[in-house]
């Protein structure tokens, strides 16, 4: 059976609640992956979730700061999380699916205005974090797997509205993507938005700065859906629904989707 997978940084779960649930209605993925949730696992809105089929929920959350969530249709176990950089941050959860397959939900730390961990210490944890991704997935080959999150980095040229200008912005300096391409090579993975969508701008979040989001175009690609080379082909279908931007009350991010073909 087919398996939707939508991953959205959702910028307070409970503040959002109101568009999750239209998300929900409206594409109904089989699992929805939240980042970005701020709050207490205790105090994410499930029963309004289970009311709309999704009674299955794994979660590690924070108040005010950081949260993960993989809500589901499907039966899905808990699949651990890992505590990168011993910060006791609540940004991995995993869970794995009736089918065997496990979903990594990741929410990669932002990593502050200077690219550069001498004078910016928000950088140097980003690049630790990533660096402890990379070793892991080195260390633990994975196999039948999705990863997906907030990755915080737009690692192409077409993944920015200009490359040139952003070159010495955090997010798309040459240090991180060559960080990001490590750690993706590292358990070789498969980024699935760019296998469906080869080619052409392409982007997953714009600025709250902008006055008019939509026609400035300011755009970045920092939410990825990647995959185990095993379970790679049989992904289709990817897209971004940038309306959801444009939602009452609305993320920064726009969710982003990926449909798998597994038995």
């Amino acid at each position: 059976m087919p398996i939707k997978i939508c991953t959205w940084n959702i910028n307070s779960v409970r503040l959002r609640e109101p568009i999750v649930m239209k998300l929900l209605e409206d594409e109904q993925p089989d699992v929805l992956c939240l980042q970005e949730c701020k709050s207490p696992v205790e105090k994410i809105p499930t029963e309004n979730f289970a009311a709309l089929g999704y009674s299955h929920m794994v979660a590690r959350g924070q108040k005010g700061y950081n949260g993960v969530a993989i809500l589901s249709k499907r039966p899905i176990v808990d699949a651990g999380h890992r505590d990168f950089c011993e910060k006791g941050d609540a940004r991995h959860v995993a869970a794995q699916l009736d089918n065997g397959m496990i979903v990594h939900n990741f929410y990669v730390p932002a990593g502050g205005d200077v690219a550069d961990r001498e004078v910016n210490e928000k950088f140097g944890h980003k690049m630790d974090f990533l660096t402890e991704m990379r070793d892991w997935f080195h260390s633990e080959a994975p196999q039948k797997s999705v990863m997906v999150g907030d990755l915080n980095i737009a690692p192409r040229e077409d993944d920015v509205w200009d490359h040139k200008k952003l070159l010495k912005v955090v997010s798309h300096t040459p240090i991180e993507v060559e960080k990001l391409a490590e750690t993706q090579d590292a358990g070789k993975w498969v980024d699935i938005t760019r296998q469906d969508i080869p080619e052409g701008l392409l982007y997953t979040w714009w600025s709250y700065r902008a006055r008019d989001w939509d026609t400035a175009d300011k755009g970045r690609r920092l939410d990825h859906i990647w995959a185990t080379p095993d379970i790679s082909a049989s992904a289709h279908s990817s897209r971004v629904l940038r309306d959801a931007r444009g939602w009452e009350k609305p993320s920064d991010h726009a969710p982003l989707f990926a449909t798998f073909d597994l038995d």
